[in-house]
This record gives C-alpha cells, sequence and structure tokens, in this order.
C-alpha cells in the first residue's frame, strides 16, 4: 500500500500540487479536481494504480473458461474505478463483462451503430444523451418510454444501442469517475407496453447495466410512472442488489425533488429543465458522425474507432428533429423522499445499476 495522503477534504488545490506530479499516464488529461475525487471517493492512488491494475490482471488465470479479450492497462483501471479500487470487485466485473458478452453472443455479434436494429434505436432517441454534464460532472442519458415503437425496434435492440452508447462514453476517464445519471421519462407508456417488459428481458438488462457493466451510476430517476411500472417491480426485485436499491427514485409527476438531484439548469424542459426541448436525434447524429443518414450506412467497423464528431449545419438540416410524446410532469412544492421501510411508494425502487 502507498503513503497514506493527508490532505483535508475540500483542501485548496494549490497546496498539493506536488502530487499531481506522481500521477501516471493514465490520469493524463484529467482535471485536478477529478482526480483528487478518484483519490477521495474511489482510493485512486498514483503511486500504486499500475501494481493495482496488475494485480487485477494476474487473476485472469483464475477463469480459463473466459475469454479476456482486453487487458490493458487503461481498460482494465474503468474496472478498478467501478468498484472503488477493490480488486477482487473489479475482476469480478470485469470476468462478467466478458461472460455476459459470451452468453449472449447473438447481442454483440454486430454490435456497432450501422447494425440495422441498433442505429434505428439510436434513431429514436434510444438512448438521448445531453451534451453538458451536470454539476457533480456526469453525463446523463435520458429514455422517452412511450417512443418505444414495438413495432420498429425489438427490446434487446434497444439495450445494444444502451450498451453500445456507453461503450463510446466510459472511454472519457472523467466519467468512469463521476459516472452517469439516467432519467427515464413514462409519459403515456401504455400497459400494453409494458406487458412486453418480461422478467426474462427485464433480467437480461439488469445482468448487462448492473452487473456487467464498468459504469458509475449515480441515480437512475422515474418519471411520471404509472401504477403497473410500479407492479413490475416484483418482477424484477429477484435480481437487485439490495445497496443499490436507494439510488432509485420514483418522482410521479412532482419534479420538485428530481431538481433537488439534478439542477434545472442541466435539464431539458420535458423534466422542468431551462434548456430547450431534447432533440431526439443529437445523441444518433453525435455517435454516427457527419456522413450519417437515413438512406446512407454507417461506414466505421466497431465503437473502438468510434469518436465523438460534433455536427455541422447540413447533417442538422437532414436529420431534423423527431417528434416526441411530451412528459406530463409538473413542478409542484414538496421535498425529496428517501427510501424507508414502509413510505410512500413514490420512493420505493424499480431498477438498480451498479
Amino acid at each position: 500500500m502507498g503513503p497514506v495522503l493527508l490532505f483535508p477534504k475540500y483542501q485548496k488545490l494549490s497546496t498539493w500540487k506536488g502530487d499531481l506530479a506522481k500521477m501516471t499516464h493514465l490520469q493524463a488529461g484529467l482535471s485536478p479536481e477529478t482526480i483528487e475525487k478518484a483519490r477521495l471517493e474511489l482510493n485512486e492512488n498514483p503511486d500504486v494504480l499500475h501494481q493495482d491494475i496488475q494485480q487485477v490482471r494476474d487473476m485472469i488465470i483464475t477463469r480459463p473458461d473466459i475469454g479476456f479479450l482486453r487487458t490493458d492497462d487503461a481498460f482494465i483501471l474503468r474496472f478498478l474505478r467501478a468498484r472503488k479500487f477493490h480488486q477482487a470487485d473489479a475482476f469480478r466485473l470485469l470476468a462478467q463483462y466478458f461472460q455476459y458478452r459470451q452468453l449472449n453472443l447473438d447481442m454483440f455479434k454486430n454490435f456497432k451503430a450501422d447494425d440495422p436494429g441498433i442505429k434505428r434505436a439510436l434513431i429514436d432517441g434510444f438512448p438521448g444523451v445531453l451534451e453538458n454534464r451536470d454539476h457533480y460532472g456526469r453525463k446523463i442519458l435520458l429514455l422517452f418510454a412511450a417512443n418505444w415503437d414495438q413495432s420498429r425496434n425489438s427490446f434487446t435492440d434497444i439495450l445494444r444501442a444502451i450498451l453500445l452508447s456507453l461503450e463510446v462514453l466510459i472511454e472519457d476517464p472523467e466519467l468512469q469517475i463521476n459516472g452517469f445519471i439516467l432519467i427515464i421519462d413514462w409519459s403515456n407508456f401504455s400497459f400494453k407496453q409494458a406487458s412486453k417488459l418480461t422478467p426474462s428481458i427485464l433480467k437480461l438488462a439488469i445482468e448487462g447495466l448492473q452487473d456487467s457493466f464498468p459504469a458509475r451510476f449515480g441515480g437512475v430517476h422515474f418519471v411520471n410512472q404509472p401504477w403497473y411500472i410500479h407492479a413490475l417491480y416484483t418482477l424484477i426485485k429477484p435480481f437487485l442488489k439490495d445497496k443499490t436499491r436507494k439510488r432509485i427514485f420514483l418522482h410521479g409527476n412532482n419534479l420538485n425533488s428530481l431538481h433537488q438531484l439534478i439542477h434545472p439548469e442541466f435539464l431539458p424542459s420535458e423534466f422542468g429543465g431551462t434548456l430547450p426541448p431534447y432533440d431526439m436525434g443529437t445523441w444518433a447524429r453525435t455517435l454516427l458522425g457527419p456522413d450519417y443518414s437515413d438512406e446512407n450506412d454507417y461506414t466505421h467497423t466497431s465503437y473502438n474507432a468510434m469518436h465523438v464528431k460534433h455536427t455541422s449545419s447540413n447533417l442538422e438540416r437532414e436529420c431534423s428533429p423527431k417528434p416526441m410524446k411530451r412528459s406530463q410532469s409538473v413542478v409542484e412544492a414538496g421535498t425529496l423522499k428517501h427510501e424507508e421501510k414502509g413510505e410512500n411508494e413514490n420512493t420505493q425502487p424499480l431498477l438498480a445499476l451498479d
């Protein structure tokens, strides 16, 4: 173990410049604030970073049944960050990441943006990704559930599009440390649509996101959820980790509690925020790049070859915003309720992402 760093939690950055000099190339590009956050919240120590990575890598021999297709330092580091540098937990997550892909080969057979199913889901806004991060530096993902056209997109393709999007986003070391927020708007989500959320596909999603992906989810927020979404909780309860349930907030149609956790200046107007309404094609155009159009295929070969690109004015004209079913949320007086046994159902967890 490296030396103990005796820094007060809110110590001025100028007083620990010496520690920045010790950071490895794996921390290059991170802001001083993020490096300090990684130290405080994730136990990340530049003095022993490479040793931590190597110890996780050394555990691979214990799982000959799994094909570990990528084991470079930067890749293993994201698993350590996702598990606060508990090496055994990080290796378990790494193993589950590749095992999930081995067990679900069809999901990852053509795992790239030009796959027809993934492309349709991206174009339809699954997921939405806001350009700016929140006040904690977290990326905000959006899902407008009612826009799920079940004749056009399978649930599996939507899940694949979400996982592919996370693969692209998690390449950013800042997001490995700061994490993500997910907001799901259930406005106008019908009972018929909900009936397609079977236990098997919900289990597939939970395994892929909670148990097998190296992302830190700081919160999952439901708004405008109908009663039958609450009923789904009983179906997925056996698959949830107790420690992650407190990260789920069910706000109903009162956004006051949402705004206590995510400030309105970081949210589009659908969620009572000050930003313009979300353009459903934003993330699809960003992910697919300037060559994207409805008629032409995307030419990159895998998510490793993708780079987040700025869209051009011509591209904006080609891909006009798709119509969206509007949120029914309102901002009312209220207070944030935390999950306690016997509390109002609006605070009970439904999904868990670790």
